[in-house]
């Protein structure tokens, strides 16, 4: 129960965050640097089709505005598979078309087979 509670909350603070940058978007007015590092980490998060607790270490580290010096720890096959899953439906991929996107995606080569 604490968790949906938390959860919630969550939620409600980045719409309202989501709705605070897209009124200061609208309104001319400049984003905070605060604001800035959020849209611009959560654009790279979203580029790097990071989920789960990947997501949640990279948004924290992007946001102390530290950079990724020390190597990324290696992500799990099952990680992997959970993210390319996750972009092979985004791009609705079916049949051969997703067992060589999959292939490709899992073995980490970066380049995806096109969507025809």
């Amino acid at each position: 129960m604490q968790f949906k509670t938390m959860f919630s909350m969550a939620l409600v603070s980045a719409l309202a965050f989501g709705s605070c940058t897209a009124f200061a978007a609208d309104s001319g007015k400049a984003l905070t640097p605060q604001q800035q590092r959020m849209k611009d980490c959560n654009a790279e998060a979203k580029t790097k089709a990071l989920a789960g607790d990947a997501r949640k270490t990279f948004m924290s580290t992007c946001l102390k505005g530290e950079t990724a010096a020390a190597p990324a720890a290696k992500t799990t096959q099952q990680e992997k598979m959970k993210v390319c899953n996750t972009e092979a439906s985004g791009k609705k991929l079916k049949g051969d078309e997703r067992k060589t996107f999959m292939s490709t995606c899992l073995k980490g080569d970066g380049a995806a087979a096109p969507a025809h």
